[in-house]
């Protein structure tokens, strides 16, 4: 498969089908997004520099989709994400986060992603150097003559070497137990700082100061070879990997591909500022607009600018709408979609067309048991219709509705799979109904057990 950003619009949203049902507007505006960071990386440079991120509202009720959608947008875009709520914020000078705080969440994940990429790249010389530390411990090479009889040692000592290496890499010194020493970074004191908001990274940089301070500590330990060979592995690619490069492509990653999904958007909208839980809602959007509009934002990793991130926020926006936000704001994302809610037969395709299908799920789960699990078509429709109808009377939580149904009606056979006898289950709508039709019609019951 071609890597995400390359991907035409097309192609991410056959992508995002195997695993989010319909809701097929949403899909293209996020898939338009991601092609149009690959087609700026194809202009000028001068006129790159001046194409902004088109920023996305995503608007629906809970369980639609709104999240899974931009999370799978981040897995095919191989690009650093960050999910988060703003009602986690307050305005500065209040207690709570700081909005800045999101970019350097998310450079630390860049950071952890680029430091895997570049750990794979050097995996195959860290092996290299960690077999041949084991055969250093295996067979040390200790003369005691000189001259001729040195040479002579040395040829002897390096053909019994690699009869030891063809040893290992047969597999037939796996039982071989070997004394290694292994480098322990001290962890850092505990401390924690009650900061006002915008200040919080002090703590992370006094923790970071600390834990530098702490030096590393050896330990000899006895082990198999082939958890030998994994430490030293592991050791050898921290060595290798050039920890300023790290950080460099970090950065620029985050910078040009870098995706914030700014959950419950609508839960700072709307307020009128005067007092209680809306004292401060105002002031968060306030705070966020720079760093939407675009800012640079100081890091442990540097300072990161944030003109070129792009942020997906979501909300149900059921008390305020889009256009309570300040007007700056609203600017800032110009795609708005509306998520449809689920029906009956959006919940049937759920349950069984999507590669993690919840059918597939539990099929697997019950299998492990060696018990056989089988739906019969008219159970899957019997799931979907409590499903919506619990929704309709109740609060909508979407697709979530149908993990505590599959939950109820699996209970039993959860509980029972590992001493039963019968190794096959046939599900139909005849034990649908006996499980959950009492539950569902008692509104009572439903409202707390469904």
């Amino acid at each position: 498969m071609k890597s995400g950003e390359a991907l035409t619009p097309k192609e991410t949203v056959l992508e995002l089908d195997k695993y989010i049902v319909g809701q097929s507007r949403a899909k293209r505006a996020v898939a338009i997004a991601l092609r149009n960071r690959w087609r700026r990386q194809q202009v000028a440079e001068d006129m790159r520099d001046e194409i902004a991120p088109k920023n996305i509202i995503l608007i629906g009720p809970t369980g639609v989709g709104k999240t899974e959608i931009a999370r799978r947008l981040a897995k095919l875009s191989d690009a650093p994400f960050l999910k988060i709520e703003a009602s986690k914020f307050t305005e500065v000078g209040y207690v709570g986060r700081d909005v800045e705080s999101i970019i350097r969440d998310l450079t630390e994940l860049a950071v952890i992603m680029v430091r895997s990429e570049e750990k794979i790249k050097v995996e195959s010389k860290a092996a290299g150097l960690a077999e041949e530390k084991v055969l250093d411990i295996l067979l040390p090479f200790k003369p005691l003559d000189e001259g001729e009889e040195l040479e002579k040692a040395r040829k002897e000592h390096a053909k019994t070497r690699e009869k030891f290496r063809k040893m290992l890499h047969e597999g037939k010194l796996d039982e071989r137990s070997i004394e290694i020493e292994v480098t322990e970074k001290r962890s850092s004191p505990m401390i924690e700082i009650l900061t006002p908001g915008g200040m919080e990274e002090m703590d992370g940089n006094l923790k970071d100061i600390f834990s530098n301070m702490m030096p590393k500590k050896s330990s000899r330990r006895m082990t198999l070879i082939p958890e030998a060979l994994k430490l030293l592995t592991q050791e050898e690619a921290h060595h290798l990997i050039d920890n300023d490069k790290v950080v460099t492509l970090a950065r620029k990653k985050v910078e040009q591909s870098g995706i914030v999904f700014l959950d419950e958007l609508d839960k700072v909208a709307g307020g009128d500022g005067g007092r209680g839980p809306d004292v401060s809602r105002e002031g968060v959007q306030r705070d966020l607009l720079p760093i939407v509009e675009g800012s640079s934002v100081n890091t442990k990793y540097g300072v990161v600018n944030t003109d070129h991130i792009l942020f997906i926020a979501a909300g149900a926006f059921h008390v305020s709408k889009p256009s309570d936000l300040i007007p700056e704001l609203q600017g800032r994302f110009p795609i708005r979609e509306e998520l449809d809610a689920l029906t009956k037969d959006d919940f049937i395709r759920i349950l069984t067309e999507p590669k993690n299908a919840l059918i597939k799920q539990y099929e697997a789960l019950i299998g492990a048991e060696g018990v056989k699990v089988v739906f019969k078509e008219d159970s899957i429709s019997r799931i979907a219709e409590m499903a919506e109808e619990v929704n309709d009377r109740m609060e909508n939580i979407g697709a979530r509705r149908l993990h505590t149904i599959m939950e109820r009606l699996f209970d039993e056979i959860s509980f029972e799979a590992p001493d039963m006898k019968t190794k096959k289950i046939v599900i139909d709508k005849k034990y649908v109904d006996e499980k959950l039709d009492g539950i569902v019609k008692d509104v009572d019951l439903s409202r707390y057990i469904l």
